[in-house]
């Protein structure tokens, strides 16, 4: 008996023959997936949409008549839609990458590795990945930011309390979203996110000009201060030690874990053997299962755990596997857990959905 696999309908963007040619290749090798049709610029893409009506777009950055990301801030405001970013200037210009994904790309690849030792292959197996996440991402249409609020000061915290979050696919805009909304004299913060090296540093930077909090790349021996948060640079492991009385960061090239460098399981169990109850942990969306369990190692040892709901999540992976491991004290949108974190920081009760 055979059975009818629905395939994702991918539309390919990019102004390259060669890429297009290769990208549709890459695609059709898959028993899952079709690219249902390839387009050389946005005004090209934007009738083959209208069309063909595609589950995903990948979608290039420079390219003639419109680059990807105007084109891509106007898709998401009245068509939204999956869209995995394929570019040279994602790898090359971190800052265009970060901004397609604050319009709402659910992802990108680097388009360089076409030319790279791993040639074609490697870059079949990530960009097929990622096409069958943002398959199935929640994607929402854009507006207007909202006015943020944020409390001038927590008063007084303990110096000893470290919160600690970790996230995957979607997990820019929301770890954004957080920091956005945490005053100044927030406690200590450390924060792993899957992104590669070169693009840590981008963002650490673009989120330090909008956070009140001192947003930075964690760099080996550091300590961790109250006011900071310290995000894992790309392609290192970032642990969190005791030294004395105080919190250091640990930052080293150690293998990956759960396929992952960073990998969120390395800094939560480091966190639940040095921080034990005094840290408070957040999970956001994300891919699979990095870090669940260590999750629930630092709940058992202590820690008060926040959840990001599946409603709120672009990919409710990580999310959904702490829950399933117990490792949640509260499970809450987005947009609630900077509240619950000022409010359990301040030992009031952690106000959770009806």
């Amino acid at each position: 008996m055979s059975f009818d696999l629905k395939k994702i309908r991918v539309l390919v963007v990019d102004d390259s023959a060669l890429v297009r040619g290769l990208l549709a290749q890459i695609i059709n090798q898959q028993a899952d997936m079709t690219c249902i049709g390839a387009a050389t610029d946005p005004l090209m893409a934007r009738e083959m949409i209208r069309s063909l009506d595609p589950d995903v777009i990948t979608l290039d950055i420079e390219m003639p008549h419109m680059d990807g990301i105007e084109f891509l801030e106007r898709l998401m405001r009245l068509r939204p839609m999956p869209v995995v970013m394929v570019s040279t200037l994602t790898e090359r210009g971190a800052d265009a990458t970060l901004r397609a994904l604050a319009l709402g790309a659910v992802d990108f690849v680097a388009k360089p590795r076409l030319g790279g030792p791993d040639g074609l292959n490697g870059l079949a197996v990530e960009i097929v990945e990622k096409i069958r996440v943002a398959a199935s991402a929640l994607v929402k249409r854009t507006g207007p930011a909202p006015l943020v609020t944020v409390p001038q000061r927590l008063g007084k915290v303990p110096l000893d309390q470290l919160i600690c979050m970790g996230a995957s696919t979607g997990g820019t805009e929301a770890i954004r979203e957080i920091l956005t909304h945490l005053p100044a004299d927030t406690p200590g913060m450390v924060i792993t996110i899957h992104m590669p090296a070169g693009f840590t540093a981008s963002f650490a930077s673009r989120l330090n000009g909008l956070c009140p909090m001192t947003v930075k790349e964690a760099v080996d021996g550091e300590p961790i201060l109250p006011g900071h948060a310290y995000l894992a640079p790309g392609g290192r492991q970032f642990r969190v030690a005791r030294k004395g009385g105080a919190y250091v960061a640990i930052v080293d090239d150690g293998a990956q874990v759960n396929l992952h460098k960073p990998s969120v399981a390395v800094l939560f169990n480091s966190v639940a053997s040095e921080v034990k109850a005094n840290a408070i942990g957040v999970m956001l969306t994300g891919m699979g299962s990095d870090g669940a369990q260590a999750m629930r190692t630092m709940r058992d040892a202590g820690s008060y755990n926040l959840v990001q709901d599946a409603a709120s999540c672009v990919v409710f992976g990580m999310p959904r596997e702490a829950i399933a491991r117990g490792a949640a004290d509260a499970v809450l949108p987005l947009q609630q857990i900077a509240p619950a974190l000022i409010a359990r920081l301040q030992g009031r009760t952690v106000r959770l959905p009806a």
